[in-house]
């Protein structure tokens, strides 16, 4: 069939199932745009920033489990993007972002709004492409999403000159494009994981370390399984919450630089590392030399580029999480619960993660902990990055994967509030909250009218203490109390910013108020709710490992250190 450019990249985006796209728009994508006004299939999302179209996709695709589709102009649209895609490179998040470009004669010119699109997304995505011709776009377009998917996910950006999407074809879908050299290994070595097997069997002291690609992989009951059968316990990291359900009694929940005492010791005492779809970052190494030190270590990642490259690995195993976790369990033996399993419940039952409430303000942990009673547990979590998010990965339990939207490996300030309205049109039927930070919501909170003009009813908690307070924890305990930078005052006024952008605004100073504006807020329909707690100012998150240091370097908090002294 004849038809533009324009209309052939909607076409084939509906080919690979695509509802919703992301975008902002711009004089080199119009003609897309002018297509976009006709089309009945596609929902189209204005957003109020691209970098806020990058992180919907993100948290949509986080959710879903399907590509999210992002959509900027050239030039400074494009640049806006380059945030989000490196921050779904690093977690590994499918996205597919399709810029405009200039017009193909005019490139290599400096003409307006032109910028070297696929140079500077190069390091941060998997995979992108310039196209030069109309008849690329489709084979262009199913590489794309074939790539973002398959393997490792990861972003792939498509940029398209403005004269590709008027140009015409004779179109017709690509389902299943032939990539030469891209053959991702799934199912995992059989002689590796017989291997692994019989380590687990010999092993006195096993864990498991689970990440983000146990979730990603839909990996869940298969761990479980494994972790059951061998009476292995589970620790994750902060991208492998709800790998297991938190709440089970093989769980030792998250390990780290602000992970659980139980867990780092765990990992600092096994003699076998199970480490499956993971990658041994900085934040759950420490120092590299004496993590995990008397243990044995096996590596499952369907990365290969991951096997041995921050911590050497005795069995490598290229595969799939949940395909090799499943032939894993079929044979390893029954293993029952032993005195190292009783030590690692003990020692959980001795520094659990806790808090003990100062006198001088509203504890930010007592409030995700009212929000995690008040969902029962069963909300999609999305966080910006900072203090608040620690306590939210340490106090909301999570039952089941892509339950927990987070930014880990960039770490980007202002992912939260576009990746949970993502979030919730990705999964409507799921109530969606997010806890925030009054730095971290500044920086893109101009897509509250996004959500208000969509009717997304997304609830925001901001843990608000006025302060960019992870900087000012590590100038307190590191920096001789030299706060530099860091006060961010009294204002903005958040409750007449929600009520300026059409959402409802909440303020809570003291925690007999809190169950009342749980409570107000389920009664708020198609729009958000913006909550803001005035928490105490100087609370610090604790355990915590200072970075390049180890678990003997493990600090927590002074009072709760008193409490469980006292209880000897």
């Amino acid at each position: 069939m004849i038809m533009t450019g324009a209309k052939a990249i909607l076409e084939q985006l509906k080919h690979h199932g695509v509802q919703v796209i992301f975008g902002y728009p711009g004089g080199a994508v119009i003609p897309l745009y002018d297509a976009i006004f006709e089309e009945e299939d596609i929902r189209h999302v204005l957003v109020r920033h691209e970098q806020g179209a990058g992180h919907m996709a993100e948290g949509y695709a986080k959710v879903t489990g399907k590509v999210g589709v992002c959509l900027a102009t050239s030039g400074p649209g494009a640049t806006n993007l380059v945030t989000p895609l490196a921050d779904a490179y690093m977690d590994s998040v499918p996205i597919v972002a399709l810029t405009g470009q200039v017009k193909t004669a005019v490139i290599g010119t400096d003409a307006f709004q032109e910028a070297d699109t696929t140079g500077i997304t190069m390091p941060c995505t998997k995979h992108n492409r310039l196209l030069r011709s109309p008849e690329e776009i489709p084979g262009a377009i199913a590489e794309a999403f074939k790539i973002a998917s398959s393997g490792r996910p990861g972003p792939v950006l498509v940029d398209i000159p403005a004269d590709v999407q008027t140009g015409t074809l004779d179109y017709q879908p690509v389902t299943d494009p032939e990539i030469r050299s891209y053959k991702p290994t799934y199912s995992g070595h059989p002689l590796q994981i017989a291997k692994a097997a019989r380590a687990i069997e010999d092993a006195q002291r096993p864990i498991i370390y689970a990440g983000g690609g146990v979730v990603y992989s839909g990996g869940g009951e298969a761990l479980l399984e494994l972790s059951e059968k061998t009476n292995i316990l589970v620790t994750n990291t902060l991208l492998g919450k709800g790998a297991i359900p938190e709440t089970h009694d093989n769980s030792l929940q998250m390990l780290g630089m602000h992970g659980a005492e139980y867990a780092n010791y765990a990992v600092h005492h096994c003699d076998l590392l199970i480490a499956i779809g993971a990658r041994f970052d900085d934040r759950v190494t420490g120092k590299l030399s004496e993590f995990a030190p008397s243990a044995k270590v096996i590596h499952i990642d369907i990365d290969p580029a991951e096997i041995s490259k921050n911590v050497e690995v005795h069995i490598p195993i290229v595969g799939d999480a949940r395909m090799v976790i499943e032939k894993l369990v079929k044979q390893v033996k029954p293993r029952p619960a032993d005195d190292w399993t009783a030590e690692l419940r003990a020692r959980r039952e001795k520094y659990p993660l806790d808090f003990i409430p100062k006198t001088e303000g509203l504890a930010p942990q007592y409030v995700i902990q009212q929000i995690w009673k008040h969902t029962h547990g069963d909300a999609i979590l999305v966080t910006d990055v900072g203090q608040h998010q620690m306590w939210a990965a340490q106090f909301y339990l999570c039952r089941r994967g892509r339950q927990f939207v987070t930014s880990g490996g960039l770490g980007t300030m202002g992912f939260g509030l576009p990746a949970a309205i993502g979030a919730k049109m990705g999964r409507p039927d799921q109530e969606v909250w997010l806890i925030t930070g009054d730095g971290s919501f500044q920086m893109t909170l101009k897509e509250l009218m996004t959500a208000a003009a969509e009717g997304v009813a997304v609830k925001v908690a901001i843990i608000n203490n006025r302060s960019l307070g992870m900087v000012r924890q590590w100038q307190q305990l590191f920096w001789d109390n030299r706060y530099s930078a860091v006060d961010l005052g009294e204002f903005p006024d958040f409750v007449k910013l929600a009520e300026a952008y059409g959402c409802v605004g909440l303020r809570v100073t003291e925690a007999d108020e809190v169950q009342a504006a749980l409570d107000q807020a389920d009664q708020v329909r198609n729009v958000p709710v913006v909550i803001d707690f005035r928490v105490a100012p100087l609370a610090n998150v604790y355990p915590m490992i200072p970075s390049g240091s180890t678990y003997a370097d493990l600090r927590l908090d002074p009072e709760q250190l008193k409490a469980v002294e006292a209880r000897q």
